[in-house]
């Protein structure tokens, strides 16, 4: 244990109560000079450290930042950030950093996260909007032993693990619309970046990115976001746990995850199927041959949307760009 954690031990201990310099500096055998540094250290971190001269110090409130220490004792997963858990206070992107350690090998279940992005990328080379502690912003390196027609499976699973999460945890009311884009009221918190490395023989890995809007106030997205994103904080008015959350998100997704790698898919796409805005829609897709106009009636095994245009021909859509009116349910 660092000294830096070694204090911070020492002020949860206290749950809340003031605790001396002196008494800190002679519990961890060192001065109170020391002491002072890593209590800087913590509040340059974003820990709400109060101090007073004749006090000494106390945590004031309980941390919500998605450190290690905070994160990696409520997990309940086996996998997923139990050996690497990467943890920025500023990143240009976890994909990037994360697709960087799959290139050099880590293995399956490495995680990044960041408390905040400049330069955070969404689908079709999109920006997200990543502000200092608001939200969550993750990747996740995956090594599936799956075909090579069978990746795509790996978004849905993700999308399903989010809204899964925005439910149980924060008791919103979730819907995907294709393929992975979480709505809450019509509107964007969530946004998934699924980025592949293939070769002859399979899927090498995945990187699976998620940017989470949890304590966004309304007013603070940029103009250009304010109509099309919402945030957990936006929807019921109160700040979510984001360590609560992200714990919640990883144990959804390895549970997913793991049905889709022994075979059962099935499950995770009813899931999927129940909360999709798409099915039985009237939409306008945009793909890479054009538009086509007409009536999502499914989405298959693989994920790819079913489309009936209106001259009643069948197309299955791997990837495009969907618009849709408001759900009516």
């Amino acid at each position: 244990m660092t000294l830096r954690d070694a204090v911070l031990v020492a002020l949860k201990d206290k749950n809340g109560q003031w605790v001396s310099g002196e008494a800190l500096s002679e519990i961890l055998k060192v001065s109170r000079t020391t002491v002072w540094k890593q209590i800087k250290t913590l509040q340059a971190e974003g820990y709400e450290v109060d101090s007073s001269p004749k006090k000494g110090y106390r945590l004031s409130s309980p941390p919500d930042l998605l450190s290690p220490g905070e994160v990696c004792p409520g997990l309940t997963t086996e996998v997923l950030g139990r050996k690497h858990y990467f943890y920025f206070q500023e990143i240009d992107s976890t994909n990037n950093q994360a697709r960087d350690l799959a290139a050099t090998g880590y293995p399956e279940g490495t995680v990044v996260v960041a408390e905040m992005q400049t330069a955070g990328r969404g689908r079709r080379g999109r920006s997200w909007y990543s502000p200092a502690i608001k939200g969550i912003y993750l990747s996740v390196i995956l090594r599936p032993i799956l075909p090579l027609k069978e990746i795509s499976r790996v978004s849905l699973v993700t999308a399903v693990a989010v809204a899964e999460t925005l439910k149980e945890e924060l008791n919103l009311k979730p819907c995907i619309k294709w393929p992975n884009d979480i709505l809450i009221n019509n509107r964007k918190i969530a946004g998934i970046l699924s980025e592949a490395v293939t070769d002859m023989d399979g899927v090498e890995y995945i990187v699976t990115g998620v940017g989470l809007n949890i304590n966004n106030p309304a007013q603070t997205f940029p103009s250009d976001f304010r109509t099309t994103a919402t945030s957990a904080l936006a929807e019921y008015d109160h700040p979510g746990s984001r360590v609560k959350v992200l714990q919640g998100l990883l144990a959804s997704l390895e549970s997913h995850y793991f049905q889709l790698l022994s075979g059962n898919f099935a499950r995770t796409l009813e899931k999927y199927k129940s909360m999709s805005i798409a099915i039985g829609q009237e939409l306008r897709l945009d793909t890479i041959n054009g538009f086509i106009v007409g009536q999502a009636i499914d989405v298959d095994d693989n994920g790819f949307l079913i489309v009936r245009d209106h001259s009643g021909n069948i197309h299955t859509i791997m990837s495009g760009e969907i618009s849709i009116s408001p759900p009516s349910r």
